[in-house]
This record gives C-alpha cells, structure tokens and sequence, in this order.
C-alpha cells in the first residue's frame, strides 16, 4: 500500500505543474507568438536574431504582453511592435503560462527547504 505523505503529495503536484507549465509554453508560442511574429513579418520586421528555436524570446514576449506600462530601455525584442499586435488571448496566455512558471518555481523551492537532504 503506497503510504501518502507530504512527499508525494508535493511529487505528484510538481509532475502536474510541470505537465502544466509545457502546455502553456505549447499554447503560448504557438497561439500568441505565432500571431505576433507573423504580423511583424508583414510590416518587415524580423524575429530576433539571437534565438534559433531555443525559446529564449518567450519570456520576453509573455513579460511585454503582461505587463505593458513597464519602462524597458534594453529590451531583447521589439516592444512598440509586441504591444501593436498583441490581443486580448495572448494577454491571457502570458498569464497562464507565468502563474504555472512561477507556481512550480515556488513550490519546488518549498519542497527543497521542506525535505532538504542534509538535515
């Protein structure tokens, strides 16, 4: 018989988060990325040249969508445009995916403290 413990409960919680989180990276990039980087391709505009399919463009694009009124001065993607052709979903699906990010963050941090090796 499987003993349910704090432990498992906090396993089976991260698997899920993180079964989660790849859904909304999946949704994210291929929903409102797809959308905003074909409509700067209209206007000649090109994705940015330091990511080649590593990902490395999501979290910019998800914090601009999210978080509009913020000042950036060095940003790594072009922000005047992300806001033009951003919509109301994508603004959704930036949220989904940063609550499932930083929820499975959070809670892989607690149970680092909580079942800490060492002690």
């Amino acid at each position: 018989m499987i003993e349910l413990t704090l432990e498992l409960y906090l396993s089976v919680a991260i698997a899920l988060l993180i079964v989660i989180w790849g859904i909304s990276i999946f949704c994210f990039t291929r929903i409102s990325l797809k959308h905003i980087e074909n409509e700067m391709a209209k206007e000649g505009l090109l994705p940015p040249v330091y990511d080649k399919g590593l990902g490395g463009r999501i979290a910019p694009y998800s914090m601009v969508i999210l978080f509009p009124n913020i000042k950036r001065h060095a940003s790594l993607i072009d922000v005047e445009a992300t806001l033009r052709h951003s919509r109301k979903i994508d603004w959704y699906l930036s949220l989904f995916l940063n609550i499932s990010f930083y929820t499975l963050f959070v809670l892989m941090i607690v149970s680092c403290f909580i079942f800490d090796p060492v002690s």
